[in-house]
């Protein structure tokens, strides 16, 4: 422990730390509760579970023949092409179910029809899931893998989705990439821009609906019976089914998605937030009650900091993707003639401009006129220039000495250590 610790802040995150150090340092004298010592208990015993697991997966991949690991890349190759071709067949059918959807709302299974596309996106979503994962699972992939590569490519299924939806809706609702007579049949009067946000608003409303539902069935209508009929019955099969696996990053993965609906439509519906946080209240207590009562607990363990991580980039990812075309409705869509807001004006942004020529005196708006014109942008752009690459070449010099520097003390050390 003492040869591996001093090792770790000199050679960063490219030194494993030996197990010695967590078992004699990784202990906080500081609990004196009961319960908070047996968190603890169970913290660090995960944390070794985890170190030996990794080690013992390096250590295959080590010993493997190169034909070995050609067979794993083509399988890896193999699987990401099916995967991704039922990616591309459930984009599809987003499309043409909101395309179909808008194209018969005069009919009279309208009622029924309008909540077709949020209920495919719904049902995409649910049986992309289990099909990534019995894919996986057919190549005998190890089990960190096989829950990684799933857990990929659902946020790809989530996220892709969702900007087929965006852009399904931009299509049929704006009319964008298309002429106004084909937009004469669909009721929203796009082309003539009555009311579009309110058409825009229900359809998230839908789909942030159906997230919820999705949930609600996936607790009673899948994990309840599989629990009762495993229990009721014996044999291979029904050994085999099991109870379900409780995957944390799955279900962290659906509060994503809704959150990413959420976004979506802030500026439509401004009540959905709230509506989302009465989803988020009732999906905690579900997703308990399907903890407790039926599912078993998953054999695999994440690391907190990796998973952490991964989900905050899937916030950004999510953020961006309803940042996109937010940016693009609020600055080049004309607003709505018979409601809304923005009704005066061709674009929502034009409040701005127009509250910065009332409410600013005449310093402020020619200060404000000065800092978005070109005679101030290109010096700034230049100025950052110089300052940008001038802080990269100190920062890879800093670097490149600061690594020869940490070679130096791993060698020193040793001698040190003797002489004392």
């Amino acid at each position: 422990m003492m040869k591996g610790l001093p090792r770790k802040p000199f050679l960063g995150q490219d030194y494993r730390v030996p197990l010695s150090s967590k078992v004699f340092s990784s202990w906080d004298f500081c609990i004196r509760v009961q319960e908070a010592a047996i968190i603890k208990k169970h913290e660090i015993s995960n944390e070794f579970k985890v170190e030996l697991e990794e080690g013992r997966r390096l250590q295959l991949a080590q010993q493997q023949s190169r034909a070995q690991k050609a067979c794993h890349l083509l399988a890896y190759l193999r699987v990401n092409v099916l995967i991704g071709l039922l990616v591309v067949g459930a984009i599809s059918a987003i499309f043409w179910a909101t395309k179909y959807s808008q194209d018969n709302k005069e009919e009279s299974l309208f009622v029924l029809l309008q909540y077709l596309p949020p209920g495919v996106i719904a049902l995409v979503n649910f049986l992309g899931a289990l099909l990534f994962a019995f894919l996986v699972q057919l190549e005998n992939f190890p089990p960190n893998t096989e829950v990684n590569l799933t857990l990929i490519w659902c946020v790809v299924l989530k996220l892709t989705s969702l900007g087929m939806y965006s852009f399904s809706l931009g299509q049929t609702v704006l009319c964008i990439g298309r002429n106004k007579t084909s937009c004469e049949s669909y009721g929203y009067d796009a082309c003539d821009y009555q009311c579009w946000e309110n058409s825009v608003g229900e359809e998230l409303y839908k789909l942030s609906l159906f997230n919820f539902l999705l949930t609600v069935a996936s607790a009673f209508l899948v994990s309840l019976p599989r629990r009762l009929l495993v229990e009721r019955f014996s044999g291979r099969f029904w050994s085999w089914l099991d109870w379900e696996e409780f995957l944390v990053p799955k279900n962290v993965l659906d509060i994503v998605a809704g959150q990413t609906v959420t976004w979506m439509g802030l500026f439509y519906c401004p009540l959905l937030p709230l509506l989302n946080s009465v989803f988020i209240f009732l999906t905690f207590y579900i997703k308990k009650y399907t903890l407790l009562s039926n599912s078993r607990a998953s054999p695999r363990l994440f690391r907190a900091s990796s998973s952490t991580f991964f989900f905050q980039l899937v916030l950004l990812l999510g953020l961006l993707l309803a940042a996109v075309p937010l940016g693009y409705v609020v600055s080049s869509i004309h607003s709505s003639w018979d409601c809304g807001l923005f009704t005066n004006y061709s674009a929502p942004w034009q409040v701005v401009s127009e509250l910065v020529a009332l409410r600013l005196p005449s310093t402020g708006q020619r200060a404000l006129h000065y800092l978005g014109s070109h005679a101030f942008s290109l010096p700034l752009l230049i100025l950052l220039s110089l300052v940008l690459t001038v802080g990269v070449s100190q920062s890879q010099a800093n670097a490149r000495a600061i690594h020869a520097l940490r070679k130096q003390l791993v060698w020193i050390q040793p001698a040190t250590a003797g002489r004392c």
